[in-house]
């Protein structure tokens, strides 16, 4: 038993040591390079932009008004279109409206052109035109699918807070089309402080979605992908020790209860998010969603209706706990894979490394499953050789002489 205890220590202590470093090895601006053509080229501030996977890079002197800035945008395939404005004079709510763009195009043949565009009006075309305000050393480069904007902005007179914005979308030929209107799109904007570095979303209630749209992963994340699986662990291998009996059932249902209130509670910010998100649609990933939250409860059924082990009952009533169980385990951990993939349209870095987090920490527990079913099947063949006793097949036989299955 003491095996048993310092071999679930060590794997729960594995996994949690994977997701701190692959958490903590998140990609920041601090971290990024840049090309080896620019590879001179330094900047005091940098920030990571709340939307669409890029970043702003720049060095302000406020006395000349001069800004010198890099902005990057990851992800980008050919005829494409990347886009960063600065909006001397715009409003929150109007954040295009006056914006003066910096703009580069891929094009099929995979070479990045730069040029500036002024947006007067809601769909405007981001054609080539001058500034209100003097560009200089506007270039583009594009490598490993990510497209860098350097130029040299000369603010004189305006202020040294302002509205920022930033886009992409798809080329027709050479011209660039709209941009997508999902949340995302719609929200890259916020207000920045070009000498402190300090940022102040645009909008109060994107940054609330954002919040409750982490707040669901999260709570789904633990509950679904991580409590429901270990409790399966708990209840299939720890009832191998009969000294563990019956601490292992409390164990189980406890963990179980936990991750289905867990659960419930991730589902509602879920449904919360589907009504306050007019127009986006992950359909795959509700209606499993729906799926998980019934089989949830039909488990929780199982433990009010769970009968007696000698009663003639017990047997179907194992079948339906064991089957609604891993099915619950294992569309869990497909819907939270489809929750990774509805991020995607967000293209955020820090989604990556949450979804590499996760497969680190669902590895560590099929690895600590894998050891634990060489153990218990070793303590079982023992127990068989020392007692004499002889077994009814893999499955379906007592705590006492061979492997267990009923909870």
């Amino acid at each position: 038993m003491k095996t048993m205890v310092a071999v679930l220590k060590f794997g729960f202590a594995l996994s949690i040591l994977i997701s701190l470093f692959l958490t903590s090895s998140a990609q920041t601006c601090k971290t990024l390079s840049f090309p080896s053509s620019a590879s001179n080229r330094v900047f005091s501030t940098c920030r990571d932009l709340p939307y669409l996977s890029s970043y702003l890079h720049w060095t302000y002197q406020q006395s000349t008004g001069k800004l010198e800035v890099a902005y990057r945008h990851s992800r980008v395939s050919s005829n494409r279109w990347v886009a960063w404005a600065l909006n001397p004079t715009g409003s929150a709510s109007a954040a295009m409206i006056g914006a003066q763009a910096l703009v580069a195009i891929v094009g099929s043949d995979g070479t990045a052109k730069a040029h500036t565009s002024p947006i007067s009006s809601l769909g405007t075309t981001l054609q080539a035109a001058n500034l209100s305000f003097p560009v200089s050393g506007l270039t583009a480069t594009y490598e490993n699918n990510e497209v860098i904007i350097f130029a040299t902005l000369t603010l004189n007179g305006r202020a040294s807070s302002m509205i920022h914005t930033w886009q992409e979308g798809a080329v027709s030929g050479s011209t660039p089309q709209g941009h997508a209107m999902i949340s995302d799109n719609t929200n890259a904007k916020e207000t920045l402080n070009l000498v402190s570095g300090e940022s102040q979303g645009a909008g109060g209630s994107a940054n609330s979605i954002r919040r409750r749209r982490n707040t669901h992963g999260v709570l789904n994340a633990v509950s679904w992908g991580i409590l429901m699986p270990v409790g399966a662990i708990i209840a299939r291998y720890l009832k191998v020790f009969k000294s563990a009996d019956p601490a292992w059932f409390y164990l189980h249902v406890t963990c179980q209860t936990s991750a289905y209130i867990i659960g419930v509670a991730g589902w509602g910010t879920g449904l919360k998010l589907g009504s306050d998100s007019v127009g986006i649609q992950y359909t795959t990933h509700r209606r499993l969603g729906i799926v998980l939250f019934c089989l949830g409860t039909l488990q929780v059924f199982a433990l009010l209706l769970r009968p007696n082990k000698d009663h003639k009952y017990r047997f179907y009533w194992n079948i339906y706990h064991h089957t609604i169980g891993y099915a619950t385990i294992i569309i869990s951990i497909i819907n939270i894979f489809k929750g990774f993939e509805a991020l995607e349209a967000s293209v955020q870095d820090r989604y990556n490394d949450w979804k590499h987090a996760y497969i680190g920490i669902i590895a560590a527990l099929g690895g600590i499953a894998v050891l634990l079913e060489a153990y218990t099947w070793i303590v079982v063949l023992k127990r068989r050789k020392s007692e004499g006793k002889t077994s009814h097949g893999v499955n379906g036989v007592n705590g006492y002489g061979s492997r267990p299955t009923q909870v």
